[in-house]
């Protein structure tokens, strides 16, 4: 009887001009082959069928592709799927545990959507922002920056959110959402 073979078995070499890379997306590993060069839009949606981040303008002007990378918002139109190797990447669709966030709840209630197409990138948006707040990072609004605490107000949050656009102008009900997802956790 043969003995089993126990060498180590080489990873899968990529077509030439290719990367393997191995991405955390929602929770998930996904080993995928792609050129160097795409984006890490290009790969969610062409590669992996995730289609919450969209592709508005494809220049980092709308947010329309927004998404989490380690907590952080990304403009995932403008990020090479390569250079985010070993980090934790959030789509719309790993926000969600089982039932909708709290913020997904408040867009519902607070009609901070029209037709949805940015949806899904102002909510990954206001999570790295409100994230963003509470680490305490100023913004072009803030008043007193030497201030204990930011104040969680209109000013800030449109200044903060203002890298996504809205074509419905739903703003006053994004606005009006992100107060209430969020205001109890500021009072604490």
């Amino acid at each position: 009887m043969p003995s089993p073979d126990r060498t180590p078995k080489a990873a899968p070499i990529p077509p030439a001009g290719s990367a393997l890379i191995l991405l955390k997306i929602n929770g998930v590993d996904h080993s995928l082959s792609i050129d160097p060069r795409t984006s890490l839009l290009d790969v969610l949606r062409e590669h992996l069928s995730l289609t919450g981040p969209k592709k508005g303008c494809n220049q980092g002007a709308c947010g329309a592709c927004t998404v989490l990378v380690d907590g952080q918002r990304v403009l995932s139109c403008l990020s090479l799927a390569v250079q985010l190797e070993g980090r934790e990447i959030t789509t719309i669709e790993g926000i969600a545990s089982g039932e909708l966030h709290r913020l997904q709840v408040a867009f519902i209630e607070h009609d901070g959507f029209q037709c949805g197409y940015c949806t899904p990138g102002q909510i990954c948006s206001a999570m790295g922002m409100f994230q963003e707040f509470q680490n305490g990072l100023p913004s072009a609004v803030t008043g007193d920056m030497a201030a204990a605490r930011i104040e969680f107000s209109d000013a800030e949050i449109k200044e903060r959110m203002s890298g996504n656009l809205c074509r419905c102008g739903a703003y006053v009900g994004i606005c009006e959402a992100i107060h209430s997802a969020f205001d109890r956790e500021v009072a604490k």
